[in-house]
């Protein structure tokens, strides 16, 4: 006991260090992440070089909290303090940026979203826990993902090639130039799979032109990104423990799936010292992107085609002080979507042949905020903050507004929904980078247009109000000599107005649900050439209400645990600098049992991996990169579920290896 406590009394106490890395999400601004309010990962161009990954669970699942369910090609299921959502629920819940600025538009989400984000040419990503601050709006509910674009100076120009198992080859090339006035840096990265399960191959491309720079008065960014998508998709194996049989986890039930997509989205930030302590920013922005997907899940096989174009823009007023800093914004957009539905087979049971859905929606969202951080003393501060948003949906249905088959279409309609998400949070500053923080925060999400208008015969959507979560947190975090970091963090939520489908197909508007948990993040340096890092967390996820349906696996009771959320989850990775040329490096990844039906009838035991990591330097320039990918080759689930009254999973990958060079200037 006591060695425990001599342990612990050095871990906590132990000297601080001053340096610690910025962050901009909380803010646009920049501050360091020991002084924000804010649970925050951080992820590094450098650690996003060492992963290599080819996926993004690879990244976001390092995040204490985060659990990214991986399908085939880029498809999966994200939670980030919560259990892993699908339907409008996975598509809203999480709001994913590119420089602060959401990849799609309020309504509009994408269950799959992380596809339309940048892979190999990202420059950092930030990872925010729980509700997002003010500046953020509906969508920042559990978490919010935000992808950094490289600035020119900040990259060598790079040329990067990998080829592996299952047919995987994958490359980025960046160029970069600086000027005294001007900045600029251009990327191109693609990726091909053959699939490692039958007729579920991958092609993706995706580009950036970044460019920015300075006038006597003026600094200003441009950015330019597209991204094309051509991926057949595979479906689910069903059977008791079906992903333990190798041949069965290879098949594809479903070989007529696919997925194709594309996105562009330009934006064009100006900033401006004005008058006094002020400082401005105006960032106006627009994005088109579009899907054909072959709904190959339902007897319907219907295709659906989807897209929706966007204008906005963003405006700030910045007032720095000594005592502090106050933000005042303002965010418009907007959005013309749409969305058709059409089966080509046969009349099957209620799933008729023909037209199912044509509309269009027009969307306009409207938001006012306030965000401010007040040094009390040299120790405490505080930060608070509040955003009103407004959103309306003009809905023109293209059909007889009608019911065929199990599908309804309303008539033409506006919703409009208003909501108010305030935070508030303490910092107490221990030391220079040791500290300890408290918030209060709310965040929201106005209904997916597809949860409003793509309805079934018995759905009513008059009494549909925004999701509201509830968000209490408790944490503490600290540096460490030689550029180790702690963070710990205890926090309850609680969500209302959950909106979902039920296991009869009816629509829930009233639902509710709790969570809570511990979350752990640690890097430590044990030696000059040995570093651990270590993140996890323990969380319960449960119904706060009674849902009765006729199938019985699905049974909603309240304090029941919902399905999907496993309580425990670990990602340890150990870095070895072997020699001055050659680093390794091992990852650990833990996922716990979980339930997979809402009754808590069924469940899943989990699974552990083992990822080994080899980088050679050949000389200042040139990189050998090794990666074997599930090392011990454990037959897995990346998702298991219950469901139509038997099991069925989305099985893991077997072992893999993958080579690659990478060349710098």
């Amino acid at each position: 006991m006591t060695r425990a406590f001599i342990a612990a009394f050095l871990f906590f106490a132990a000297p601080a260090i001053a340096q610690d890395v910025i962050v901009v999400t909380g803010d646009r601004r920049g501050e360091a992440r020991v002084e924000t309010v804010l649970p925050i990962t951080f992820i590094s161009r450098d650690a996003i070089i060492e992963t290599g990954s080819q996926h993004p669970a690879e990244l976001v699942n390092r995040t204490p909290g985060a659990f990214i369910n991986r399908g085939n090609g880029v498809e999966h299921l994200t939670a980030i303090r919560s259990p892993v959502l699908t339907g409008g629920a996975g598509a809203g819940s999480f709001l994913y940026l590119e420089d602060g600025i959401p990849l799609r538009a309020a309504g509009f989400a994408n269950v799959n979203g992380l596809f339309e984000a940048l892979g190999g040419l990202t420059g950092s990503v930030e990872i925010v826990r729980g509700p997002g601050p003010a500046l953020y709006g509906s969508n920042a509910l559990h978490g919010l993902i935000n992808y950094r674009t490289p600035g020119p100076a900040t990259l060598p120009p790079t040329l990067e090639l990998e080829a592996g198992s299952l047919g995987r080859v994958r490359g980025h090339a960046l160029w970069s130039a600086t000027s005294e006035n001007l900045q600029w840096l251009a990327g191109l990265a693609g990726q091909h799979e053959e699939g490692w399960r039958a007729e579920a191959g991958l092609d993706r491309l995706e580009a950036l032109l970044r460019a920015q720079g300075s006038t006597p008065r003026l600094d200003w960014r441009f950015t330019l990104a597209a991204i094309s998508l051509n991926q057949e998709t595979a479906g689910y194996i069903r059977g008791p423990r079906a992903y333990e049989n190798l041949s069965l986890s290879r098949s594809n039930p479903d070989p007529e799936g696919f997925r194709d997509a594309y996105t562009v989205r330009a934006a064009l930030r100006l900033e401006a010292d004005l008058d006094g302590p002020w400082h401005g920013s105006l960032t106006p922005y627009a994005r088109s992107n579009a899907m054909d997907f072959r709904m190959h899940f339902l007897p319907s096989e219907a295709l659906e085609e989807s897209g929706h174009d966007s204008i906005g823009l963003q405006a700030a007023l910045v007032r720095q002080a000594a005592s502090g800093r106050l933000t005042l914004g303002a965010d418009i957009e907007r959005t013309q979507g749409y969305l058709t539905e059409t089966q080509e087979r046969p009349t099957v049971f209620s799933f008729v042949q023909g037209e199912h859905y044509d509309y269009t929606v027009r969307a306009d969202v409207a938001a006012l905020y306030a965000q401010a951080r007040w040094s009390l003393s040299p120790a405490w501060t505080l930060h608070a903050g509040a955003r009103w948003e407004a959103t309306r949906f003009d809905y023109d249905n293209h059909l007889p507004a009608n019911t065929v088959g199990r599908y309804l279409r309303p008539p033409d309609r506006t919703d409009d929904f208003a909501v108010l998400t305030p935070h508030a949070g303490l910092v107490w500053q221990l030391a220079d980078n040791r500290a300890v923080f408290a918030r209060l925060a709310r965040g929201s999400r106005a209904p997916q247009t597809a949860e409003l208008y793509r309805l079934q015969p018995g759905q009513d959507i008059s009494g549909i109000e925004p999701e509201v979560l509830d968000n209490a947190e408790i944490g503490y975090r600290r540096g460490f000599a030689g550029g180790g970091r702690l963070e710990l963090v205890a926090f309850a939520m609680r969500k209302t107005n959950v909106f979902f489908r039920d296991a009869d197909g009816f629509n829930v508007t009233d639902g509710a649900t709790r969570h809570h948990g511990i979350e752990f993040d640690l890097d430590w340096p044990l030696t000059q050439r040995l570093d651990v890092a270590l993140a996890g967390s323990w969380a319960e996820h449960s119904y706060d209400f009674d849902r009765v349906v006729g199938n019985a696996s699905e049974l909603i009771r309240a304090g029941n645990r919902i399905d999907s959320a496993p309580e425990w989850l670990w990602n340890a990775r150990l870095d070895w600098q072997a020699t001055d040329r050659l680093r390794a490096g091992l990852e650990w990844v833990h996922v716990g049992g979980y339930f997979t039906d809402a009754a808590n009838a069924n469940d899943y035991d989990g699974h552990d991996l083992l990822n080994l990591r080899l980088r050679w330097s050949a000389n200042d320039r040139v990189t050998l990169i090794g990666t074997i990918r599930n090392l011990a080759d454990i037959r897995y689930a990346e998702r298991a579920d219950f469901a139509f009254g038997s099991a069925r999973y989305f099985p893991g990958e077997e072992r893999a290896v993958s080579i690659g060079l990478r060349i710098t200037r």
